[in-house]
């Protein structure tokens, strides 16, 4: 039984009717199980034999109707999702997204396809499995990484962290998408640092409150010119209270090893995030970090706020992760390393970036005297 006639009757007005009869039957029998309270395995069986029949021999705005009905089922099998799937037409985006379940064969082999607007559909979905997000994640598509990074119903752990960190470098909208993720790590999102709204590179920075990094390569680098953190507030204090922010990006050049690009979106980012990290990597304190940004941030709003929770990630945020967080933008070192137990340098990427640090050591004095002479012409 399929409802409110015997699978029969169904199958004997199919076997001698005429398209039109078939039309018809195939909309009632859809409407009918659809309809139908947890139907017995049997009756499933029965169905099948007869849905396939007759979406065969339906006309084709019959069977989108049909299958459309059908798709409102909480009981079909794979053998109907495939009939629903192959007649439901246009539709069949809505019924990937609003469908309460769907196996995981059938999503599976919709994945296999490798249809990305579709993949991408799927990528959203409440129910996936791991093997489900694994075949998912192995599509290189900017569209299925933009899904997979907003769905909060897996967990984003092991293989899944690696590959959206990696994506985040591509694609800003993955990058804020991830960082309102609880489950994910927001200190990964240093190389996109700049992609950010001010909210969540002040997340990125708090992600390294109180965490142990690696030894950063820049460290000796900066360890030398610890020595001139009272000239180097000095100057960046005159400097942006005068908005000479072109000579800002150059003196960030000279005594961080930054490229210019780099540089320059530090010495214009008026919230004040980018330039924190370079002032804590140098390790100032509070007291003079502070002075500086007052100076350096937008003054269109009032940001006692914002400026209060600087102070406290001064004293919350050690020098040696800045210092960690400012070797990632310079590509020195590799952020996944934050969670294994050991650090290696072990990568040809990290032995050419040390031929630059020593490169800087050679420039370390020219910083040092042109930070002199700024805060010379200040007293002045």
């Amino acid at each position: 039984m399929i409802g409110f006639q015997p699978y029969e009757t169904f199958q004997l007005l199919s076997e001698t009717g005429s398209t039109k009869r078939a039309n018809t039957l195939l909309i009632a029998a859809c409407d009918a199980f659809m309809r139908r309270r947890k139907p017995m395995q049997g009756e499933v069986e029965q169905f099948e034999t007869l849905a396939t029949r007759l979406f065969q021999t339906a006309e084709l705005k019959a069977r989108y109707k049909a299958a459309a009905i059908l798709g409102q089922s909480k009981d079909l099998s794979v053998t109907l999702e495939k009939l629903v799937i192959e007649n439901i037409g246009e539709d069949l985006n809505d019924f990937l997204s609003l469908a309460e379940n769907i196996s995981e064969q059938t999503i599976n082999d919709i994945i296999k396809k490798r249809d990305v607007d579709i993949c991408a559909i799927i990528a959203l979905r409440t129910d996936l499995t791991n093997v489900s997000l694994t075949k998912l994640f192995q599509i290189n598509s900017k569209k299925v990484y933009r899904a997979l990074a907003t769905n909060t119903s897996y967990q984003a752990r092991g293989p899944f962290i690696n590959t959206l960190a990696r994506s985040a470098q591509m694609d800003h909208k993955i990058a804020i998408s991830l960082a309102s993720r609880e489950d994910f790590d927001a200190a990964l999102l240093a190389p996109t640092f700049f992609d950010l709204p001010e909210s969540d590179r002040i997340k990125v920075i708090e992600a390294f409150s109180k965490r142990k990094t690696p030894d950063a390569p820049i460290r000796k680098t900066l360890e030398q010119l610890t020595v001139a953190n009272s000239q180097l507030t000095k100057a960046l204090m005159k400097l942006f209270s005068q908005n000479r922010r072109p000579e800002v990006t150059k003196l960030l050049a000279q005594i961080t090893g930054l490229d210019d690009i780099r540089c320059g979106q530090i010495s214009h980012d008026v919230s004040g995030a980018a330039l924190f990290i370079i002032l804590r990597a140098f390790g100032c304190t509070v007291h003079d970090g502070l002075k500086v940004l007052i100076h350096a941030t937008s003054h269109d709003e009032n940001r006692s706020d914002i400026l209060a929770h600087y102070a406290k990630l001064f004293s919350e945020v050690s020098v040696e992760s800045m210092q960690f967080l400012m070797s990632s933008w310079r590509g020195d070192i590799n952020l996944l390393d934050l969670n294994k137990p050991q650090y290696s340098q072990a990568n040809s990427r990290s032995s050419l970036k040390d031929t630059r640090l020593n490169s800087t050591n050679t420039t370390t004095n020219k910083a040092l005297k042109r930070l002199n002479n700024i805060t010379t012409r200040h007293a002045s």
